[in-house]
């Protein structure tokens, strides 16, 4: 920490904001978009709290403009954003849609001209609902439409976006959505929702063959990477019981995406993990190797650790047991401070995790930190309408220090994108989580920046002048 408080990161560190495209966008019914597997699950009764939807979230659709402006303000380097598929192939396959692509080319532009890096997302699990009727990410055909996708995507916005995010957070759309049932499509499966996970790995592993070859084909360069949200898992006790416990936590947040992708294997305990629903009957020879595209850096998304013990099942018939009852339940921790999302703020707990990361993996890629932040009740408010946001000032200052921490051990992380920009539709939660660093008043859309917004300015300002 430097002597007014503020992290120590190298010079070339790159710092960021990031949002999604379902949580802001809007305008689901304009420009040829295509209804996704978030429009049919937000619009399920029961879905959603208060029988919210992403219909209209912040009207980034129109205005982009605006929005980019504030990241211009804030002064960053970079703005991760996510594509919308729906937006591209409203059926998933076939032509591009013209109107869809012009706007991500209004909004690449709009950022370059403000000196912005784009960072673009290809999936933030808005699956066109017409493949979720074809079986959706249960079924092969999907990743290979992906990697079409993909191909569409860098063949025209490739002369301008030299850095590609396959996936986000494929733990959330596979185990999430397919197993728990509070994400889109909303189901409780087992073995679909495995083999949901390992067909999003293999959608990666196309889409990552699909951007180099376009960029070979046009002269260009691209790097690619794949954004996971790992959780440091820790054993309630140090009893071989717990410890069994955390270990099969691990695997299903960290190590059935880390242990393809990095190691060219799936994770050794996958039999005690998954039980009877780990049959593999999902898998082809050779899909490892379409999994294990190297890659040029790898995005890294968290948010809490975990705190987990020895349970029974829930489910006592093992052909019914979804993909996350794995014998363990989670053990709360004491004497922290917690999130509006109940999360502990822990931020060691983020260095730790990196550390052993690199420890745990010789080829990892660079790092970087492509979504942190925190959601909170943002109750502390003037007349004037300032949000005194101290708490999560707080957390990402303190998040900000575990990575300069992890740095000076020796891992090579290289930048910081804060979740979120703005204020947004955060999933089942509704509109009533707010992430951003810019409050959005859903009645009449006005964007305001929050006291986090402004110190997170001056960060950025301050690391910047430290280029010279």
């Amino acid at each position: 920490m430097t002597s007014n408080g503020l992290p120590e990161l190298p010079p070339d560190f790159l710092l960021g904001a990031a949002t999604a495209s379902y949580q802001i966008e809007g305008a689901v019914h304009e420009g040829g978009r295509g209804a996704s597997i978030w429009d049919t699950y937000s619009h399920t009764p029961g879905a959603v709290d208060r029988g919210e939807t992403g219909d209209v979230a912040c009207d980034h659709y129109h205005r982009y403009r605006e929005d980019v402006g504030l990241l211009r303000d804030l002064g960053v380097d970079a703005y991760r954003f996510s594509v919308a598929w729906p937006r591209i192939q409203p059926d998933g396959r076939g032509p591009a849609n013209p109107e869809g692509l012009a706007f991500y080319d209004r909004l690449v532009d709009e950022l370059l001209a403000a000196g912005i890096e784009p960072v673009a997302t290809l999936y933030h699990w808005d699956l066109p609902q017409a493949l979720e009727d074809e079986g959706g990410w249960r079924v092969r055909s999907t990743a290979e439409r992906f990697g079409e996708y993909a191909r569409i995507l860098a063949d025209r916005l490739g002369d301008r976006v030299g850095r590609w995010i396959t996936h986000n957070e494929p733990f959330c759309a596979a185990f999430i959505g397919h197993a728990v049932g509070r994400h889109a499509p909303g189901t409780r499966e087992g073995t679909p929702a495995l083999a949901a996970a390992h067909h999003l790995l293999v959608s990666h592993g196309l889409a990552a063959r699909q951007l180099r070859a376009s960029a070979a084909e046009h002269g260009r360069s691209a790097e690619v990477g794949i954004t996971l949200n790992l959780d440091r898992m820790i054993p309630a006790t140090d009893s071989a019981e717990d410890r069994a416990a955390a270990d099969r936590a691990e695997t299903l947040h960290n190590r059935v995406w880390l242990d393809p992708l990095l190691r060219g294997r799936y994770p050794e305990n996958e039999a005690d993990t998954w039980g009877v629903l780990a049959d593999g009957s999902y898998r082809r020879d050779g899909d490892l190797d379409i999994i294990g595209q190297p890659l040029d850096f790898l995005g890294i998304n968290y948010y809490r650790p975990g705190k987990v013990k020895d349970a029974p099942h829930d489910e006592p018939d093992p052909a019914r047991r979804t993909a996350d009852d794995i014998r363990v339940s989670d053990v709360p921790f004491d004497g922290v401070r917690h999130t509006q999302m109940d999360w502990p703020v822990v931020p060691e707990t983020f260095t730790d995790l990196l550390v052993d990361l690199h420890r745990r993996y010789p080829n990892l890629p660079p790092v970087l930190i492509t979504e942190n932040g925190s959601a909170e009740a943002d109750t502390d408010r003037s007349d004037e309408g300032r949000v005194r946001d101290t708490d999560r000032i707080d957390y990402i200052r303190g998040h900000l220090d575990a990575v300069a921490e992890a740095i000076k051990a020796g891992v090579d992380v290289r930048g910081y994108f804060v979740w979120s920009l703005m204020d947004n539709f955060e999933w089942a939660f509704g509109y009533d989580r707010r992430f951003g660093i810019v409050r959005v008043d859903y009645e009449t859309l006005e964007r305001i920046p929050k006291d986090s917004y402004h110190w997170y300015r001056g960060l950025v300002r301050e690391h910047t002048a430290k280029r010279g």
